[in-house]
């Protein structure tokens, strides 16, 4: 009978009850999932918000990083469930099942313990000073913080390691990092395979946030058929495939994902109020964090956007004029009075043959130059912001990420590229949403004809929402 005394459950509006190991050895010589989940570091996810600026425009997108990772933990079961025997069966050094799918049970859980507020914007904005991202210093917090427990767990709610196994927190480190090259010759086999599902084509990470953040901001309450993409995914002695049969619920996910990338993630107000973050937040950095996150990872642990809302709501009444200036202009933030607006859209596909790199839409400041020079001489010094927001759609077969999944086509009998897919082939490789934003729309038509000439014109200019 299986041991309910061992086990509690989390309750999820997607994926209904998520159970994790609770039972706390009280020897010491034992941990269990609870206390990476009840861990401070784990926990200060709950004060952060999965949607970065979204939920200022999106009123009912109020989820947090902790729903989220609690989310792709669960997921990471359900993958492990469907692709251990594959995986056995290609990879003759694979631990038990126990110890896979507590590894990546873990790995998913702890994914995005380096995030500090806003999630991405704070990797752009500061981490990157430091030459830093939220993976790599999520790597120090579970080398430092979390490793005795991870050491220490012995097991999940469906599966135990084997004698003699232990968890290997560099093991975590090398799933949640993303990869720098296709192959790495130091890593287990087995062990490159399983990485597949977290810096893949689809993974545990963005199976979870495409279904939880459609369905929290209302855009799609079953954005993609999870069950099928699962059934039809095994290992095949190149690595994650996919069966012909799973190929339209594939098409569908990146489909989905896409789109709520344009309308939810690239939201014309969200982009806005990045616009508009970004500006105060370089001004602010010296007050709200001014060293490495690496010299003081307390520090950093309390460091959320609880933490710093509240802190700059208070700035108007400080001694320094610059921090209470900046405080004045944080509180025009927090009540959505944003500086910029609108004023012209166009959107730019890319084949995987089109040299997006070479582009005039690969950097921003020659992107802008050029519109200006476009522009009447009166209009040319106007203040203005330009927005290239960008999405991968797919990424090429060759590279790290793209060479982790492969199609099993069931007519020939073959283990192929996905791109041999035709399904797989005529999505675009990327798009740009290439924006500019004034402080009023009194030239709209003025700069969207510059931007139609750098562009061309778009058939549909989309301003639904808020």
């Amino acid at each position: 009978m299986r041991d309910f005394r061992s086990e509690a459950l989390s309750h999820d509006p997607l994926h209904g009850y998520i159970p994790f190991s609770s039972v706390r050895d009280s020897t010491g010589d034992e941990a269990c999932e609870r206390d990476l989940i009840d861990h401070a570091w784990v926990q200060r996810l709950r004060q952060i918000h999965q949607l970065q600026t979204a939920w200022w425009v999106f009123p009912s997108a109020e989820h947090t990083r902790f729903q989220h990772v609690l989310g792709a933990m669960h997921l990471a079961s359900r993958a492990v469930e469907a692709l251990y025997e594959s995986l056995a069966g290609v990879c003759h050094d694979v631990p038990s099942r126990g110890y896979v799918e507590t590894l990546a049970r873990a790995a998913a859980l702890l994914h995005d313990v380096g995030h500090g507020p806003f999630g991405h914007f704070l990797d752009e904005h500061l981490l990157v000073d430091y030459g830093l991202t939220h993976e790599t210093l999520g790597c120090v917090i579970i080398r430092q913080d979390l490793a005795p427990i991870l050491r220490r767990l012995r097991g999940n709610p469906n599966s135990r390691l084997a004698d003699g196994e232990q968890i290997d927190p560099e093991q975590i480190c090398y799933l949640i990092t993303r990869p720098r090259e296709p192959d790495d010759p130091n890593a287990p086999r087995w062990l490159r395979f399983l990485r597949s599902l977290f810096c893949g084509l689809y993974t545990v990470d963005n199976m979870d946030f495409v279904l939880r953040d459609a369905y929290m901001s209302g855009f799609n309450i079953k954005a993609f058929d999870l069950d099928r993409l699962l059934h039809y995914s095994f290992f095949s002695e190149r690595g994650l495939t996919m069966h012909t049969r799973g190929m339209p619920a594939l098409v569908r996910f990146i489909s989905v994902r896409a789109e709520l990338f344009r309308s939810l993630y690239f939201h014309r107000t969200v982009r806005a109020i990045d616009l508009s973050l970004e500006d105060l937040f370089r001004e602010s950095k010296q007050f709200l964090f001014p060293v490495s996150p690496l010299a003081d990872l307390e520090r950093y642990r309390r460091f959320t956007e609880w933490s710093l809302l509240i802190d700059v709501a208070r700035w108007p009444e400080a001694a320094d004029p610059v921090q209470r200036e900046l405080g004045r202009k944080w509180n025009e933030l927090l009540s959505r009075r944003r500086r910029w607006k609108m004023a012209a859209e166009r959107t730019v596909f890319y084949s995987p043959n089109s040299g997006e790199r070479g582009s005039i839409f690969s950097r921003a400041a020659f992107f802008e130059q050029s519109l200006r020079e476009l522009l009447p001489r009166e209009l040319k010094q106007i203040p203005l912001k330009v927005d290239l927001a960008r999405h991968m759609h797919r990424p090429g077969t060759r590279g790290p990420a793209g060479g982790q999944n492969f199609l099993y086509d069931a007519a020939r009998g073959q283990i192929r590229d996905l791109s041999d897919h035709e399904l797989y082939r005529n999505i675009p490789m990327s798009y740009r949403l290439c924006r500019v934003y004034a402080e009023t729309n009194e030239y709209d038509a003025v700069l969207a004809g510059a931007l139609d000439t750098l562009v061309g014109p778009n058939e549909v200019d989309d301003r639904t929402n808020m």
